[in-house]
Formats: C-alpha cells, structure tokens, sequence
C-alpha cells in the first residue's frame, strides 16, 4: 500500500469536468479519452490553495523569484538541464506557446512541419493561423513509432519549412525518444535553418527505465535555434491552473517570442497557475514516483487483458496513454467509432483526428483507479474477442 490514494473515484461531473460530460447523459458510460487523471491532487498541493486563501486579494500576480527557482531545481535535478531564469518565460499552456512560436517564427502561407500521427491541436494550430501544414508520417516497426529521416530530411528542403513542431515524448505513441534520434532531429534543423518548438510537456512522465533527452541538453548549439515547452499541468493532473513554460536560451528568439505573446496579451498567468506550478515542482515528487508505478501496472494490465482479441497495443515508453490498432477488424473508422460508443460504452479518443494515420486506432487513457480500467478493458474484450 503506497501513501497516496490511487483508487477513489472523485466525482468529476460535479466539477464540470470536460473528460466526464458524456457521462452526464448516461451514467454507464466511462470515459478514457482526455489526458488528464481520475485521481484526487496530491495532498501537499493543499499548501498552495491554503497560501491562495490566506491573500484575500487577489489583483494582477507577477512570477516570483522562489518560483523560477523551483522551476530552475526542476529541469536540473530531473533531467540535467541547467537553465538560467533569463531563459524561463511563463504563458498559460503548451498549446497557446505553440501557437506563439508559429506566429513569432513564420509567415502566413509559410511551412510547418508536425509528425502524425500527433496530438491534434498540433495540425490545428498551423491551419488556423494559416500556414501551410506539412505532415510528416511517423513508421510504425517493432511495435513502435520510429521517424523516416530520409523522408523528413526531403519535407523540410522541399517544403522550405520554417517551424519543425515535435512532441517529445510522443502522444498518441509514447515514445521517448533516443537521444541519437534527437540529434539527428537537430542536426538537420541546424543544417536547414528550422526553428524547432520541443513540446515535453510529458517529460516527467517516461516509464519502465526509458530517459526522457530535454533538446536543449543535447548540444550547445542547438539552444541557438530551439524552443523548449512544459508545466507541472501534465505531469501533476493541474491542467486548470493554467500555467506553463517555454525555455528559450536564444535571446533573439526569446525577445521574438516574447513580443508576440504580448501581442496576444498571453503574458498574464494566474495567482493559482503560478503558486501551484512551484507547489507542486517543490512537494511533488514523490507522488510522481508512486503514480508511475501505477501507471506502469496498468499498461501491462491493458496488454495483458487484450493479447487474446486482435487489438494491436503499442506499448508507450512514456506518457498515461496508450494507442490501440483495431485495423484487424476490418471496420469502417465510423463502425468502429461506434461500436466503442454504444456497445462497448467506452469514450476513447478517435484516432483519425491525430492525422490519417489514426484511422482504425483509438487512444485510450489509464490514468484512472484500477477497478474502472479493469471494467473498460472487460468491455472491450466483450465486444471485440468474437467480432
């Protein structure tokens, strides 16, 4: 029995939760889509809500300096990144620094590179600010994702592009990774003049002995042309705080990003956001540990339970998600969505909208108490083992 609790259930409809409003219609369906957790705050985090009550006003905040310390701490002790507070700008979430850092650094009608399939706000952040979005197909070999390099090489010549936008570690596949994969991404940005945004925002969550590489750590030279992005938000299940990080070294690129969330007004965070970022990079840690070790069970859960249906299971080396291949069964993308829905009562994440490569896949999510899991994969099983 560890110290923290992974296996109540709060009552996330009450609390107006996005992930849960599907289960607001019908009280049978169980969702494990959104990636955030099914699980109650680590308790040390009450200190920063008891800090937050104690101010009684609660007017314009600034960063204070215990806060880029907690942050400087962080990126050293966890993975080796020795950053200066000069390097560290606040804004309110990875997503809105991307979109940022695609205003800052190309044009209208200018390229923009992403590897599908990926988290979609990626490929629609490029379109919505009209840039030319250019999909770089990941390879699925020995059960998981692996980039083409002669095939990115040829998008970023032939493209012109201007914006290289990766997720590392990777969602929907959990990959963490390699540094030589990593070098070899920054050796081509260098050569071919790409501004590289790193979305890590899963960097503290890599699993069974897998090391997640910050870009930055990689080689001097590639601070000169890279952008780092995280928070606290994804690691410690504190998306509503709002508030995250972009790591720029270079200051040509940090001023560069810097007038164009102000541009946006993107530059103000909130008292929470900014209390709760240090609270939890301060007093977290060891609830981190505990729930990887969770969620390192029930990834073996999911592939243990599934190994008898034909759902393929890519096995994440990283993140709380897991992405399914059900292209076996021979369904319409539509049909399968469908059958997950309404027989299966399950509300996974459709695979298509990660690009074309997710077509007949599903992302489904484990961080939640094991019971409601082990449920999900019974449903599953169920519907699919005779189908």
């Amino acid at each position: 029995m560890g110290k923290y609790d992974f296996t109540t259930l709060p009552d996330r409809i009450r609390t107006n939760s996005y992930k849960w409003q599907e289960s607001q219609k019908d009280a049978e369906v169980l969702p494990l889509w959104v990636a955030d957790m099914d699980f109650e705050v680590y308790p040390e985090f009450n200190a920063a809500l008891d800090e937050l009550r104690s101010y009684q006003v609660y007017g314009y905040p600034v960063a204070r300096e215990s806060l880029y310390q907690a942050v400087i701490d962080w990126e050293k002790e966890q993975h080796g990144y020795e950053v200066t507070k000069e390097a560290i700008v606040f804004i309110s979430g990875v997503v809105p620094a991307i979109g940022v850092a695609i205003q800052a650094f190309s044009k209208p009608g200018e390229a923009i590179l992403i590897n599908t399939p990926v988290y979609p706000p990626f490929a629609r952040t490029v379109t919505l600010n009209q840039r030319q979005l250019v999909t770089n197909s990941l390879v699925e070999r020995q059960g998981h994702f692996e980039i083409d390099f002669d095939q990115l090489e040829k998008d970023l010549v032939e493209q012109a592009v201007k914006v290289y936008v990766l997720c590392s570690p990777h969602n929907p596949g959990g990959r963490v990774w390699s540094e030589e994969e990593l070098r070899r991404i920054g050796d081509l940005c260098r050569k071919h003049g790409v501004i590289l945004v790193s979305d890590e925002i899963h960097q503290d969550l890599a699993l069974f002995g897998h090391k997640h590489h910050s870009f930055n750590t990689l080689s001097s030279d590639f601070k000169d042309f890279t952008i780092v992005l995280s928070s606290a938000t994804k690691t410690f299940n504190l998306a509503g705080i709002k508030n995250s990080f972009a790591l720029i070294e270079n200051p040509d690129l940090r001023a560069r990003f810097q007038k164009q969330v102000l541009a946006n007004n993107q530059h103000e965070i909130s008292t929470l956001g900014l209390l709760g970022t240090e609270n939890a990079f301060r007093e977290g840690l060891p609830w981190l540990l505990e729930f990887k070790e969770l969620v390192e069970k029930h990834v073996d859960l999911v592939s243990d339970r599934l190994k008898d249906t034909k759902i393929a299971v890519m096995k994440p080396e990283g993140t709380y998600l897991v992405w399914l291949d059900f292209s076996a069964y021979g369904l319409d993308h539509q049909d399968l969505l469908e059958k997950v829905r309404y027989e299966a009562k399950l509300v996974l994440n459709d695979g298509a909208t990660f690009g074309k490569e997710g077509r007949q896949h599903l992302r489904l999510n484990v961080a939640t108490p094991t019971r409601i899991l082990d449920e999900a994969l019974n449903r599953l099983v169920r519907v699919f083992e005779n189908t």
